[in-house]
């Protein structure tokens, strides 16, 4: 059986769309054939080997794609490696820090444990005023949260680069080409 991932994602503005096409870049580079879908449009997970699911939080909360997704598939996902991840926080330093220790979703991580992820990972998000509506613009300066791009495109293209060689070694292990 040839390795195939999938790399799913729910996205408000697109910048956790980035996320997802940079860890699926990283994993082709690294031979592995890779789907990049929006979560939405994923009908059956069980025609990949492995999935990464990620989301964009707002307010401590996964988008509703996500969730659904994770909701949905939970016995598939149990079956296969899982990565999951975020993005979200804004400002410098450590994202897990800024967000006072939040890593997941309150309430997903009782799907979360049943499905035991090989690991979840939190990202800096992107807030673009650009994109957002007067009412958003207003509650982002209200909460003086950090404005700007603070993804960090060196640790997430190290994630994918983990999750690449644990993927690889499976092959290896199995006898079977990523091709």
């Amino acid at each position: 059986m040839k390795t195939q991932v999938l790399v799913t994602y729910a996205t408000k503005y697109g910048a956790t769309a980035e996320i997802a096409e940079k860890i699926g870049q990283v994993l082709r580079q690294a031979g592995l054939r890779t789907d990049v879908l929006p979560a939405n449009r994923v009908s059956d997970p069980t025609q990949y080997t492995a999935v990464i699911l990620g989301s964009a939080v707002y307010i401590g909360r996964w988008r509703k794609e996500a969730a659904k997704f994770l909701k949905t598939n939970e016995k598939a996902l149990a079956e296969q490696p899982l990565w999951l991840f975020s993005s979200g926080p804004t400002g410098k330093g450590d994202p897990v820090k800024l967000t006072e220790g939040w890593r997941f979703p309150k309430n997903l991580q009782s799907i979360a444990k049943n499905i035991k992820p090989r690991d979840i990972k939190l990202f800096h998000g992107n807030v673009d005023t650009k994109k957002l509506n007067f009412i958003q613009k207003f509650m982002i300066k209200k909460v003086e949260a950090p404005v700007g791009d603070f993804r960090d495109w060196n640790a997430i293209t190290s994630w994918a680069t983990a999750i690449a060689d644990v993927l690889k070694e499976k092959v290896s292990a199995s006898g079977t080409q990523s091709e």
